[in-house]
């Protein structure tokens, strides 16, 4: 186990890789020795996050240095009751690369490179035929009697379960699937019309 700051740090090498909830216990009581072994074994590991979110090498050795100096002032707010100690410091680093990304954007867009980015909305062409096949479908849910349509949009629209519906419509639960089976049979036969 982890002691003071005085064990051999070839010792607390791998009591450090198992329980770095010791180290940052240490680490919120102000402990050099702990927070140099927590940024010894845990570094590697940060910087690879940094790393695959930030995407240069010079960024992320900044970020990790200020990764760390986030540990030291907020080690005291890692609960060893919520989670392991890794993932704290893992989430911790991840949310400040995403920080990081975010506050770069605008120098991004000033470069031209949101101009380059391709528009993925749908052409005219294409919103005018999903329009067509609109006006079908609500057509042919006009073909449905009133309340098995109202059951086909629940059901489809807005996510009921049968149990739900049939308690709606006060109808039996075998006939709340009937309903709907039919009634979607109905639907695929006016939209292939």
């Amino acid at each position: 186990m982890v002691g003071g700051g005085d064990v051999d740090s070839a010792q607390a090498r791998p009591a450090a890789r198992t329980d770095i909830c010791l180290l940052l216990e240490r680490v919120a009581k102000q402990d050099r020795a702990a927070f140099g072994l927590l940024y010894h074994t845990a570094g590697p590991k940060l910087m690879g996050v940094l790393l695959r979110i930030l995407g240069t090498k010079a960024e992320a050795e900044d970020a990790l240095q200020e990764v760390f100096t986030r540990v030291w002032l907020r080690a005291g707010r890692y609960d060893a009751a919520r989670g392991v100690g890794m993932a704290w410091l893992v989430a911790l680093t991840r949310n400040h690369a995403i920080d990081r990304l975010r506050a770069r954007r605008p120098e991004q867009s000033e470069d031209g490179e949101a101009e380059s980015i391709p528009d993925h909305a749908p052409r005219a062409e294409t919103r005018l035929i999903a329009m067509g096949e609109a006006r079908r479908v609500a057509e042919c849910f006009d073909t449905l009697e009133p309340a098995k349509a109202q059951a086909v949009r629940g059901a489809y629209l807005d996510g009921l379960s049968y149990d739900a519906l049939a308690l709606r419509h006060a109808v039996p639960l075998n006939t709340m699937r009937t309903w709907l089976r039919r009634s979607l049979l109905k639907l695929k036969e006016c939209l292939d019309q």
